[in-house]
């Protein structure tokens, strides 16, 4: 009886999976400061309101330590950025790459209530310039914008504006 029970228990150990190991390695505050990006998203431009540009999935992946975005635009375009931050550097990163050959790598943090990063870009032209992005709560959804310096940060320029509202709730 003792070997049929204890076979038993084998069994069940060896049937029922262990949970996946939490990595405690992000579960600093700094790490859950993007948080409010994830979500399921529909994407608006913020100059036609009520047309949807875009459909964007929004993740944090990777026991907690990265925030994974999945952004398909209508007109095809489809990027996706892995964000995370970098407890080495003291900051936030975000690497982007798009199904047309771009990569983007910007840097930064929060500031006050906003995500922030800048990073390194050429125009189309071919001349150097920054970009920098900017996240933030806006009523039940996310809105980010984006401006371009040609001049090493004296003075910005809009690129885009949109707000990200929950898939389906418009």
């Amino acid at each position: 009886m003792r070997c049929c029970a204890f076979a038993l228990l084998l069994l069940v150990v060896i049937a029922v999976p262990a949970p996946a190991a939490q990595s405690g390695a992000c579960s600093a505050p700094q790490y859950r400061q993007f948080d409010f990006f994830a979500g399921d998203w529909d994407t608006y431009d913020v100059a036609a309101p009520n047309k949807i540009v875009a459909r964007n999935a929004v993740q944090i992946i990777l026991d907690g330590c990265v925030v994974h975005e999945d952004y398909r635009q209508s007109d095809g375009l489809h990027g996706e950025s892995y964000s995370l931050y970098d407890a080495a550097r003291k900051r936030w990163h975000q690497s982007w790459v798009t199904n047309r050959g771009e990569l983007l790598l910007l840097d930064g943090g929060m500031q006050g209530e906003r995500m922030v990063f800048t990073g390194k870009q050429r125009t189309k032209d071919g001349k150097p310039s920054l970009l920098r992005g900017v996240w933030y709560r806006q009523n039940d959804g996310v809105r980010e914008t984006a401006t371009r310096s040609l001049d090493g940060g004296r003075t910005w320029q809009p690129v885009f504006d949109i707000v990200f509202k929950p898939h389906g709730k418009m």
